[in-house]
């Protein structure tokens, strides 16, 4: 009698705990971050967007738990701020003005990289000649070359950044891209992953490389004709692309990702999921340019579902 009644208190603690954890899995809120006008504003290292002419940025939809704010302005300092469990409403970060050479070469170079390519390379250098210890710039260079194609440079400079910050997760996700750049598959995987587990989990970039690689395996096997091992990528690539969209939980990065999954549930035929996710976008970015193309394609997937029946 005694082992029954155990038995059925294990049972009832499991449901409460289990309960607990979903209902805080579904607890989001809003905060309103305050600090200098346009200042650029990452939650866990997740570009979230910049603050107004007053210096304010609204963020929704947080999950609940503790996080890391940074903010960055041009000619301060860079602030990390715990953001508590708890935590919602107006976030105040004062910003101080720096005028660490290192810091402002690098500021200039993160400016010039939509403009002038070859210069931000020459300031994100200036900024490691000036501070040799500079993971982060060394990041950012090894970002800029391998969008010049420079994959050599690339990998050096990310190589570098490794070197100085040992389990750099963001690094390996750029070092996982500069293999799938290279045509390196094996290597390409092995990276993102690894960047998965320095990140303990948490790293929105590399397991949206992965769905990429993934969905292009399955794209490649269609065109073959291997419609098995299509569908076995196609599988893989929303599995890591869900995960990417999850994570960026409403960035502006986000917007891309949704499409991209979208469209492998719609070469996948899962319809219904197809249409959740463009509903759920919709709920996510209602204000997006890309809102009403959205639209038109939840119309669209109805109108094949019908013809096919």
């Amino acid at each position: 009698m005694r082992s029954k009644f155990l038995f059925g208190l294990v049972i009832l603690i499991t449901f409460a705990v289990n309960s607990a954890a979903q209902k805080s899995a579904l607890q989001t809120r809003t905060i309103t971050v305050i600090s200098e006008p346009n200042a650029i504003v990452w939650l866990d290292d997740v570009k979230r967007g910049t603050t107004d002419a007053n210096g304010k940025l609204i963020i929704k939809a947080i999950p609940a738990g503790k996080h890391i704010l940074r903010v960055r302005a041009d000619g301060f300092k860079e602030v990390l701020q715990n953001l508590l469990p708890s935590q919602s409403g107006d976030v105040k970060i004062t910003l101080a003005k720096t005028t660490d050479e290192a810091e402002l070469a690098f500021q200039e170079a993160e400016r010039l990289t939509a403009s002038d390519r070859q210069k931000a390379v020459e300031a994100y250098r200036k900024a490691i000649r000036l501070r040799p210890k500079f993971p982060e710039a060394q990041l950012a260079l090894a970002r800029v070359l391998l969008d010049a194609a420079d994959l050599d440079g690339a990998i050096k400079a990310v190589k570098a950044a490794q070197r100085l910050r040992p389990g750099y997760a963001e690094a390996s996700a750029v070092e996982a891209r500069i293999y799938v750049a290279e045509g390196n598959e094996v290597k390409a995987i092995a990276a993102f992953k690894r960047a998965i587990a320095e990140g303990k989990g948490f790293q929105p970039e590399a397991y949206t490389g992965l769905g990429l690689l993934y969905k292009e395996k399955a794209e490649e096997f269609a065109g073959e004709g291997d419609y098995e091992n299509e569908k076995a990528n196609y599988a893989l690539a929303t599995q890591h692309l869900k995960k990417a969209v999850s994570q960026l939980a409403g960035a502006p990065d986000a917007i891309t990702i949704y499409q991209l999954l979208g469209l492998a549930y719609e070469r996948m035929k899962n319809y219904k999921d197809a249409i959740a996710l463009y509903e759920e976008f919709l709920q996510v970015f209602p204000d997006s340019s890309e809102a009403s193309a959205v639209q038109s394609f939840i119309v669209q997937i109805k109108k094949q579902m019908k013809g096919e029946q």
